[in-house]
């Protein structure tokens, strides 16, 4: 299997553009999601380790009660790459349900 290729600026940007809310932070795709209380957070992660699990792709994050912080990149290829724009975007489908 080849290795990730890291995205660009240019593509970061537009990254950013079909991902609001998400942030570059210290090399890594950001972002921090507040729930309704804690079962929806948990409800968050739990979904989203599986849809992580079935990517081989996993994330580093943080959780208090009702909030989540993810930070995304992989580490084989010493920064962001599609596999977290990936991973994020499905993030993002599972937490638009718990959020509405």
């Amino acid at each position: 299997m080849d290795r990730p290729t890291l995205l660009t600026h240019a593509e970061l940007e537009e990254v950013f553009r079909q991902l609001p809310g998400w942030s570059y932070l210290n090399g890594k795709l950001h972002r921090e999601y507040q729930f309704k209380d804690f079962v929806h957070a948990f409800g968050f992660l739990s979904a989203a380790a599986i849809a992580s699990e079935a990517m081989n792709h996993h994330p580093e994050w943080f959780n208090v009660y009702n909030r989540v912080v993810v930070d995304l990149a992989t580490h084989d290829a010493g920064g962001i790459t599609e596999l977290d724009v990936e991973l994020a975007s499905k993030m993002e489908q599972i937490a638009r349900k718990l959020l509405a």
